[in-house]
C-alpha cells in the first residue's frame, strides 16, 4: 500500500503529509521522478511547474486517488472521519439540488448534518446561496462550493487543483483568501496554481516541479535564498531553468 498512517506520536515538527520515493508510470512513460515532500500543518503549500511536469499526477498520488508506481506516501495526522480533503480541478455536482443539500449529502457520509453543511458554506462566504440549484452557481461559486464539499468532515488536509483557474481576479483571490483562512485555523493546504501573484500573496511554501521532478521545496523565503530572484515570477524561472519557455502562467491546464 502507498498510503499508511503508522501510529507516531503528534508533535508539531513531524509533517501531516510525507511522500517518499514517488515514481508514477503510464505504461511506458515515466511522470514522477524520486519525488519526495513534505506537508506542514497549518500552512499553504504551492505547488507550481510547467505544463506536462505532473502536478496533477502528484495531487492525485497525495490525495490517495491512484497508487503511485513506486514510493510511499504517509499521513500522519488524527484520526478523523477523513483524513483528506479533495477539490478536483473541474468540480461537477448532480443538477437538480441545491448548494446546501448538496453538503449536506456528503455531510451524511461521515455523519454530519444540515448544521455542519451550513458551518462549510459560511467557511467559503455561501451562505447566501445556500437554496440556490447548483447547475444555476457561477464558476467561481461552483468552485467554493467545490472547497466547501473539500471542507465536510474537517479533514486535517485540504488539497485544491488550480481552485483559481479560469475565474475572474477577485473571485480568484478570494478564493486563495479562503485557503490561506483555512491554513490560519490548523489545516495543511496544498494548491497547484499558474497564477504566480496569487501564489505569492497567500502561500507560505513552494513546491515546484520540472519534469517529473522536484526542483525546489520549502519556504518561499528559503527557496528564493537558494534560487535568487526578488519576485516569485524570477524564481520560478530560474528554478525551471529551460522549461520556463512551455509554461502559461496564468489560465492554463495540466
Amino acid at each position: 500500500m502507498a498510503l499508511s498512517s503508522p501510529p507516531r506520536i503528534m508533535t508539531d515538527t513531524i509533517p501531516i503529509l510525507e511522500a517518499t520515493g514517488i515514481d508514477h508510470d503510464y505504461g511506458t512513460v515515466t511522470v514522477l521522478r524520486d519525488v519526495s515532500v513534505t506537508i506542514e500543518r497549518g500552512r499553504v503549500t504551492a505547488l507550481i511547474g510547467p505544463n506536462g511536469s505532473g502536478k496533477t499526477t502528484l495531487i492525485r498520488a497525495l490525495a490517495g486517488l491512484h497508487e503511485p508506481t513506486t514510493g510511499t506516501i504517509t499521513y500522519n495526522g488524527p484520526d478523523t472521519a477523513r483524513e483528506i480533503g479533495y477539490l478536483p480541478q473541474h468540480p461537477t455536482f448532480r443538477p437538480g439540488f441545491t448548494a446546501l443539500e448538496t453538503l449536506q449529502f456528503y455531510a451524511s457520509l461521515v455523519g454530519g448534518d444540515e448544521t455542519d453543511a451550513m458551518v462549510q458554506l459560511e467557511r467559503v462566504g455561501l451562505k447566501h446561496a445556500a437554496d440556490r440549484p447548483v447547475e444555476a452557481l457561477s464558476g467561481g461559486m461552483a468552485r467554493l462550493l467545490g472547497i466547501a464539499q473539500s471542507t465536510i468532515g474537517d479533514p486535517p488536509i485540504v488539497i485544491l487543483d488550480e481552485p483559481g483557474s479560469g475565474l475572474d481576479p477577485s473571485m480568484g483571490l478570494h478564493i486563495f483568501d479562503v485557503a490561506a483562512d483555512l491554513a490560519a485555523e490548523g489545516i495543511a493546504i496544498l494548491l497547484s496554481s499558474h497564477d504566480l501573484e496569487l501564489v505569492e500573496q497567500v502561500a507560505d511554501d513552494l513546491l515546484i516541479l520540472a519534469d517529473g521532478r522536484v526542483a525546489e521545496h520549502g519556504s518561499i523565503a528559503d527557496v528564493r535564498a537558494r534560487v535568487g530572484g526578488d519576485t516569485l515570477r524570477q524564481v520560478y524561472e530560474h528554478a525551471v531553468g529551460g522549461h520556463r519557455d512551455t509554461v502559461q502562467v496564468v489560465g492554463d491546464h495540466e
